[in-house]
């Protein structure tokens, strides 16, 4: 990188950091605030928030599965899918997240069904770990799930056994052959891995892309590891401790490799172009979040579900919104996190963007975009804005960024006492324990 594209990724850096310290204040609501529906095309976001282990980079909301909670909690969530209904929200795509959203396949499948029926859903997307991709379960999902992502994270043994992956999955040959199997059952599959993970090589990086690719599944998506304060000790004591950070170079690698591949975003690839994949954010301005730990977000408002399984439940029993708290962003902060999710996807149509977001894209982001332009990770082709080779990296850096700086969202609200007799709370200023910072079992 240039001297302008390092100093375009610290500021960069320092920018989101302060977007997140001035816009993640948030009020927590004493009664559930009505979602109100208008003429949109919204996304339905739905939270599966068990696992049977859990990953030591993984910050997302979730507890030690136990079957009978799951069956109460899926319960609970068709519930609150009829209370959405009724609110006269309907959608158009549906991400079904956790977790391990295929923990419990019986439930999930009267769950999907439940949605195809309430709402006009043309597509759902939804995640997997290798322990649920049976070609046998995966056969009930025909007609209901048009994309599933398995974690692999690392086809490298060594890498699996530090992780607690290798026992729990198999090993790299037993995935392969895992794969393999559910290929071709459901109209794409995507391959998850990670890169950048403390000491990695680059032939062992090279090696995880050949085998994805040799496998052939409609899409490969290579996240960078995002470590956040919450997660980095549980890093360090699983896979050791970088001394070099090889995150741009490997990147590099990584688009070289899948050159001859189509780009959904700054980390995903695809064999064929399609608007399926595992940012629904880029392809959703708006999204209603269904589940405890759900975050929706609408009309310019970052909407937060009740972590707790209690409130949650006692919620949707009282046939209300499951929402307890929210964030408002301005005009302009919900203009540059509309950009960032658009940009993410390596283009925007501005006249549409315009239309969409009823505003002068260039015109009230003169500035920021004035300043990606002269680092050249922007530039502009008739009515269109194109991420560069250097743009679509840095636009990787800033949703990681991003991500990780939600990481601290999902931590506060997983802790009761702290939201005690609060009216707010500002989030990055909150001192969190990463010993605390996960869910492990649930007790009522």
């Amino acid at each position: 990188m240039n001297f302008f594209q390092n100093l375009a990724l610290k500021y960069s850096h320092t920018m989101m950091q302060k977007a997140l310290n001035n816009n993640l204040k948030v009020e927590l609501l004493k009664e559930p605030q009505a979602k109100i529906a208008k003429e949109k095309s919204y996304m339905l976001y739905a939270h599966i928030p068990f696992c049977h282990t859990f990953c030591p980079y993984c910050s997302f909301h979730k507890y030690y599965y136990d079957e009978n909670l799951a069956k109460n909690y899926f319960e609970s969530l068709r519930e609150e899918l009829k209370i959405i209904k009724n609110k006269g929200f309907d959608f158009n795509a549906m991400y079904v997240g956790g977790g391990t959203t295929l923990i419990d396949e019986e439930e999930l499948l009267k769950t999907l069904e439940l949605c195809k029926k309430l709402f006009n859903i043309k597509e759902i997307s939804c995640e997997s770990d290798p322990n649920h991709i049976d070609p046998k379960k995966l056969s009930m999902f025909k007609g209901l799930i048009d994309r599933l992502s398995c974690g692999i994270q690392s086809f490298d043994d060594e890498t699996l056994k530090k992780v607690a992956r290798y026992h729990k999955f198999g090993s790299s040959e037993v995935l392969q052959e895992k794969i393999s199997k559910a290929l071709g059952i459901l109209p794409i599959f995507s391959i998850d891995l990670i890169f950048n993970l403390p000491t990695q090589s680059k032939e062992q990086l090279l090696n995880d892309l050949r085998i994805a690719k040799k496998l052939s599944p409609q899409q490969i998506t290579t996240y960078p590891l995002m470590k956040s304060n919450l997660t980095k000790d549980n890093i360090a004591k699983s896979l050791g401790v970088s001394f070099k950070d090889n995150e741009f170079e490997f990147y590099q690698i990584i688009c070289e490799f899948f050159k001859d591949y189509t780009q959904n975003n700054a980390w995903s690839f695809s064999l064929e172009k399609n608007k399926l994949n595992d940012e629904y954010v880029s392809s959703h301005h708006e999204y209603l979040g269904v589940g405890s730990g759900a975050f929706s977000f609408l009309d310019g408002e970052l909407l937060i579900n009740a972590f707790n399984l209690n409130t949650y439940t006692t919620l949707i029993k009282e046939k209300q919104n499951a929402n307890i708290a929210k964030a408002h962003f301005s005009q302009k902060e919900r203009l540059k996190y509309v950009f960032l999710t658009e940009i993410f996807s390596g283009s925007i149509e501005l006249t549409y963007f315009n239309h969409t977001l009823k505003c002068d894209l260039e015109k009230e982001l003169f500035i920021e975009l004035k300043a990606l332009k002269i680092c050249g990770a922007i530039y502009k082709e008739g009515d269109i804005l194109r991420a560069s080779k250097f743009g679509k990296y840095l636009f990787m850096v800033l949703m990681k960024d991003f991500y990780t700086g939600m990481d601290l969202v999902r931590a506060v609200f997983r802790d009761d006492a702290r939201l005690k007799n609060k009216d707010f709370i500002d989030i990055m200023r909150e001192d969190v324990d990463p010993l605390n910072a996960q869910n492990m079992e649930f007790k009522a």
